[in-house]
């Protein structure tokens, strides 16, 4: 990445390179991190494509600072780290910063977080500083992910709210109990939960301006926390609060941290989290049709919905040319793109065969063959090659 602007900044900036790695942006989280070692002083690892609402764009991730007080047990920025390089910019460093790659067409978004240093307000007046900077002085109206310090104040919130086109404040963990050992300087309730209350307060009360879509993000495993914990507190968010994602971070464990010998958390728990989340956000499920596991936690060898299926409806499989929208949700395979498709196709003919559902462009209908009758009939899984 060549670009010709203020050098120390971007010196900065590549010294804090893939400090946001494991805060994600955009809708597909998974794809957005790798594991490399934080500080690996590249300037192209500030920018990071990903989905967002406005679609595909490479969007700025950085940090105010990566300096800060609080204590958080797992945290690469928690106060007394020494491996961590301490890297503070000024709002106008990145601004300009900003204004520089999205005219240069390195980034079209920017994901803007920090670590606490002189209380939250303090911080967060510096991120709501760069914000106004980038959107007055630079007519900037694109994308912007402003991160929501814990504890702020409620002006600073609703001004928060007008700058962005999403706001964040990570909850860490599904309680206080959970919390109090992630983040000992933390109070879930009145710094963390009550942010996302007070977002979407904010939002009612503005029902005819346009308003950010809210997110968090959860720290999976390091202390004990189970997945119906946290999925009974991602249901409460997507129905009382209007959440737009839920993000699962599971725990790895970072050097001169509290947590150092701490064993990193399987990768297939996030997924199954993230898979969980989706049914609760998008189909129309509650936690208690969830399959978890004797302990609390979602199965690692079956994806949910197919561990419902199993238990459902390999007795009673759902027809495909009577069922409802709903219905059809529930087999695995037939998302809601796939399940508009069936209920567009039957208007013109039967389903008589999984070929015919492969035209439809649902990628694998043998996942659904188990689960479904088409035309009164279990389909043959063999598909017709031609």
């Amino acid at each position: 990445m060549h670009i010709q602007s203020t050098p120390d900044t971007f010196t900065k900036l590549a010294q804090v390179s893939d400090a946001t790695t494991f805060e994600p942006a955009g809708d597909q989280p998974q794809t957005e991190r790798a594991r490399r070692p934080y500080q690996s002083r590249s300037l192209a690892e500030c920018v990071t494509n990903v989905a967002t609402p406005r679609g595909p764009m490479p969007i700025m991730k950085t940090m105010v600072t990566t300096a800060c007080e609080r204590n958080c047990n797992y945290c690469p920025f928690r106060a007394g780290r020494g491996k961590t390089k301490r890297v503070t910019f000024t709002p106008d460093e990145l601004a300009s910063a900003f204004d520089t790659l999205q005219r240069a067409g390195s980034a079209r978004g920017m994901f803007l977080s920090s670590g606490i240093i002189k209380g939250s307000v303090t911080t967060q007046d510096k991120i709501i500083d760069t914000a106004e900077i980038v959107r007055k002085r630079y007519g900037y109206r694109g994308y912007m992910h402003l991160k929501i310090m814990p504890g702020i104040e409620r002006d600073q919130l609703a001004r928060l709210m007008q700058l962005a086109d999403r706001v964040s404040v990570n909850l860490e963990g599904p309680s206080q109990t959970r919390v109090n050992a992630l983040a000992p300087k933390k109070d879930f309730n009145l710094e963390l939960l009550s942010m996302l209350q007070m977002a979407d307060a904010i939002r009612r009360e503005n029902p005819h301006r346009k308003m950010p879509s809210l997110a968090t993000q959860f720290v999976v495993g390091a202390v004990g926390d189970t997945d119906v914990e946290i999925m009974s507190l991602n249901q409460r968010l997507y129905r009382q609060l209007r959440l737009a994602r839920v993000y699962f971070s599971a725990f790895h464990p970072v050097l001169q941290t509290p947590f150092e010998n701490v064993p990193a958390v399987d990768l297939q728990r996030e997924t199954r989290l993230y898979q969980s989340s989706f049914l609760l956000r998008d189909y129309g499920w509650d936690v208690e049709e969830l399959s978890f596991a004797p302990g609390g936690n979602l199965r690692l060898d079956v994806d949910p919905k197919r561990a419902w299926a199993d238990e459902n409806l390999v007795n009673a499989p759902i027809e495909l040319m009577t069922a409802d929208r709903e219905r059809l949700l529930r087999v695995p395979g037939i998302g809601p793109v796939s399940a508009d498709a069936i209920l567009n196709a039957r208007r013109r003919g039967r389903l008589t065969d999984l070929a015919q559902l492969r035209k439809l462009n649902i990628h694998a209908p043998e996942q659904a063959a188990p689960y479904i009758l088409l035309d009164g009939r279990r389909p043959s899984t063999q598909l017709r090659l031609f």
